[in-house]
């Protein structure tokens, strides 16, 4: 039963990172639990005269330590390959840099549950969750001595804190809903551009389908403030806004542990974006390994 990050937008994402790698049962586990995701995001932004379009494919590895049954810690360390196309007139140009993005410190506190209820178990658990974006991924990528664009680095360059509520219920032994919310309140980095500030909210349904295979339906809204592109506050016309997706997502219970995944997360609903935006289907591939897992 599982289903990674969300990145400050431009080229951000839905969706709850800890439950996408590890799932309900993962995410209240004790003891080591390690995932590796591999995902792609394409978007483009401007007007067709002066568009951007961005790819990026990121490899993430999560590690996660149960110390009891109330608190886990978490880090998340991703590797980022990113390619900017620059439309200027009948012109374009492209770019591409790669490296470590940046990495996140991150915790979670159980701060209530519901007792056991015969052969579902606990039937509902509430957590919070608080971390850091740190600021230690390459963010000053260069070509020719001059430095890259700022979308195209796969680090901000900012420190970001991060905030939020999670929880589930188990409807029964074989079906159970997973809920997020989430605020990211993002830092300037040094060459005075700042991410959108961003909101976050996560639904999800679980279903187990057999003794291995499990199926997940989520539903994943973010709304982000527009980018700043300097200290001075003036902001970019073609960042930010509110979108929708839904993320269908299969997961197979290989046996001792091991959980491979794969998933969609499809845009549903992107008139709200802000000036000219388009994003395009995420896709996400991973493996869990739970240690305690049978």
């Amino acid at each position: 039963m599982l289903a990674a990050p969300v990145w400050a937008c431009s080229i951000c994402r839905c969706g709850d990172p800890t439950f996408n790698a590890l799932g309900k049962e993962g995410v209240a586990q004790t003891g080591l639990r390690v995932a590796l995701d591999w995902d792609q995001v394409e978007k483009t932004q401007g007007p067709p005269d002066a568009r951007d379009a961005l790819r990026e494919r990121r490899t993430t590895l999560l590690g996660a330590y149960g110390i009891n049954d109330r608190f886990d810690v978490f880090v998340r360390v991703p590797f980022s390959k990113r390619d900017l196309t620059e439309v200027e007139g009948g012109d374009s140009e492209q770019a591409h840099a790669s490296g470590f993005a940046d990495p996140e410190l991150y915790a979670q506190a159980r701060v209530w549950s519901s007792s056991f209820e015969g052969d579902v178990g606990i039937r509902s658990s509430l957590y919070a969750v608080f971390g850091v974006k740190t600021d230690w991924g390459v963010n000053d990528a260069a070509r020719d001595g001059e430095r890259l664009d700022e979308h195209v680095q796969p680090g901000t360059g900012s420190t970001d804190w991060f905030a939020g509520l999670s929880g589930s219920y188990q409807l029964n032994p074989k079906s159970a809903i997973f809920v997020s919310a989430q605020y990211r309140h993002t830092g300037r980095n040094d060459f005075g551009y700042q991410y959108g500030r961003v909101n976050l909210l996560n639904l999800a349904y679980e279903r187990k389908l057999s003794s291995r295979w499990d199926a997940v339906l989520e539903a994943n809204y973010r709304h982000a403030g527009r980018d700043e592109t300097d200290s001075s506050g003036l902001t970019d016309p073609d960042t930010g806004g509110s979108i929708i997706y839904v993320t269908p997502r299969v997961l197979f219970n290989a046996g001792g542990g091991w959980v491979l995944r794969a998933s969609m997360q499809i845009p549903l609903e992107q008139s709200r974006l802000y000036g000219e935006q388009h994003e395009k289907t995420v896709l996400n591939v991973g493996i869990t390994r739970l240690f305690n897992g049978k």
